[in-house]
């Protein structure tokens, strides 16, 4: 098994890192990679506590963390309950909370993950495996405007129509029943590209909406914030733009909450800000990580500072 180097690792642990002996809370584990870091560079007090669905994930990380098993608490859940994971972990507060959002690159290259239109596998693409619904119910029980609008609302697919008329069609002759199977009626939907895979829209709005990540991010954004301590920090890493534009969206929130119409010289709404956006632009990767993580390229991290 081999996770993926994680992205902006350096930019991660010097804007997350501000008590060596703070309590932090890393809320999509994966490889593990940042967690480790996040260990690495506190101190012997310092403790991470970290979440994720994935068993799979869960189990390499705990063996990846075997030296650190004093300093580390893991939990199986969605990161959008990471206000029940504190709690049971035993603490109120944090010095820091990391998202990286989205799929990780092993998920992506487990063929039996159903998740990419590069290998042939059952559809599936659940980030959790006991979730109830999966690619599979999607593409075969859903109607064909249901269809449509997922793969133009989380894929940002202009042709969703005419794929989603495509995949209704071709399922009435057959179950659609594999990740290549869903990919030849998107390239006959829509023809080849020579940008990228005519599919990958496709492939990226049916596993998002399966997994519910943009609402998972939005509710999480939410309750993060209030976890944090005075000058504690919230960084976000997303990989394209509907999750970057929530993200963006919140901290500015977060910031400047006052709903007061611009003419009202004083604020009436009671609303006061919960700290500061630290990113006005985000933080991308230099041309040395380029080079090395292809993964790297669309990643964007934002970091918002809480000021009690």
């Amino acid at each position: 098994m081999d996770y993926h180097k994680p992205v902006l690792f350096d930019e991660v642990i010097e804007n997350i890192v501000t008590n060596k002996e703070g309590v932090y809370l890393d809320c999509t584990l994966g490889g593990a990679g940042h967690t480790q870091g996040i260990l690495e560079n506190t101190s012997e007090k310092g403790v991470v506590i970290a979440i994720d669905q994935d068993d799979d994930a869960i189990e390499f990380a705990e063996k990846k963390l075997e030296n650190y098993k004093e300093r580390i608490k893991i939990f199986k859940d969605n990161f959008k309950n990471l206000d029940t994971v504190l709690y049971m972990a035993g603490y109120e507060k944090v010095s820091g909370i990391l998202m990286d959002i989205g799929v990780s690159s092993y998920q992506l290259d487990d063929p039996e993950r159903g998740f990419s239109y590069k290998y042939e596998a059952k559809l599936d693409m659940r980030m959790n495996k006991n979730a109830k619904i999966s690619a599979y119910e999607v593409i075969n029980e859903f109607s064909e405007q249901e269809i449509a609008d997922i793969l133009y609302k989380y894929g940002e697919e202009p042709k969703s129509r005419r794929i989603a008329r495509k995949i209704t069609e071709a399922r009435k002759e057959k179950k659609i029943e594999t990740t290549t199977e869903l990919a030849d009626i998107v390239i006959r939907a829509i023809g080849k590209s020579m940008k990228r895979h005519p599919a990958k829209r496709t492939f990226q709005a049916v596993r998002m909406y399966v997994n519910q990540e943009l609402e998972v991010l939005e509710e999480a954004l939410e309750k993060a914030v209030e976890l944090l301590e005075d000058r504690g920090r919230l960084l976000v890493i997303t990989f394209h733009s509907l999750e970057d534009r929530i993200v963006k969206n919140k901290f500015r929130e977060f910031e400047k909450p006052c709903k007061c119409p611009p003419n009202i010289p004083i604020c009436v709404c009671g609303k006061e800000s919960l700290g500061k956006v630290i990113t006005k632009k985000p933080i991308v990767a230099g041309e040395l990580e380029l080079n090395d993580n292809s993964r790297a390229h669309s990643a964007k991290l934002r970091v918002f500072e809480r000021r009690a």
